[in-house]
């Protein structure tokens, strides 16, 4: 099983392949370039690498969000782009669960968290045990909320993700259990881990056509909220 892995729902982008549990290939950017500038030649260049012809894989996983509204359409175009013309089935992985997925055999709880503005993260909770296990599902939620659930958890908590830095500081003075950070090369989207936990889905039967998929974005975009806002104001008057 050859498995194609897209991540696009922050600043990192990131293509990888996955084939019977090993990563045959990953090609990861975290810097201030567009995503339509670099997903497609870095999944030809890895191709071409691999001496590999993309109509080759089984299936496209695809970090399906939350995260940046730009970065995952684009991470959905491309997806939904290649498995059209490959006829290739895509499988939706949510973004936080391959994010914790990473951190495969971690003990305690994992918490990724993604700096959605505004005092709030997206974030899920999750553990390993015997298996990978869901104890919240990836949601919205203010840093104070998720500091508050933590606590009456009352386990030891490894954070990741792009939130770690600027909301440390909250956490530090909110959380009374104890944690610690991911360090460097596991502590942000990686494509290998949506590949990783795109094939568990596969191989259960979780995959979708490139029609049916699309992101889960959790909450609207800032221009649909100013919409809203301006439209509220109007019926005021």
């Amino acid at each position: 099983m050859r498995i194609l892995g897209i991540e696009s729902s922050s600043l990192v982008a990131s293509a990888a392949v996955v084939e019977n549990e090993v990563t045959l290939a990953e090609y990861t950017v975290n810097y201030k370039k567009t995503h339509s500038q670099t997903l497609l030649p870095m999944i030809d260049e890895m191709m071409r690498l691999l001496d590999m012809e993309p109509s080759a894989v089984d299936a496209i996983a695809v970090s399906g969000g939350p995260g940046s509204f730009t970065g995952l359409r684009i991470g959905s175009a491309t997806a939904k782009g290649l498995g059209l013309a490959l006829k290739k089935p895509l499988i939706h992985v949510p973004t936080l669960d391959a994010m914790a997925y990473g951190l495969f055999g971690a003990s305690g709880l994992i918490c990724p968290m993604m700096d959605a503005r505004r005092q709030q993260v997206y974030t899920g909770i999750y553990r390993f045990e015997e298996r990978f296990e869901i104890v919240m599902e990836q949601s919205a939620l203010a840093v104070a909320d998720l500091a508050e659930r933590l606590n009456a958890l009352g386990e030891r908590v490894i954070f990741l993700g792009d939130g770690v830095p600027v909301y440390e500081k909250q956490l530090a003075e909110t959380l009374t259990v104890p944690y610690c950070f991911a360090p460097a090369h596991v502590n942000r989207q990686r494509a290998a881990s949506v590949a990783a936990l795109g094939a568990v889905y596969f191989a259960e039967g979780k995959t979708e056509t490139a029609a049916e998929h699309k992101p889960d974005y959790l909450r609207k975009s800032q221009a649909e909220r100013e919409r809203e806002e301006k439209e509220r104001e109007g019926n005021l008057h």
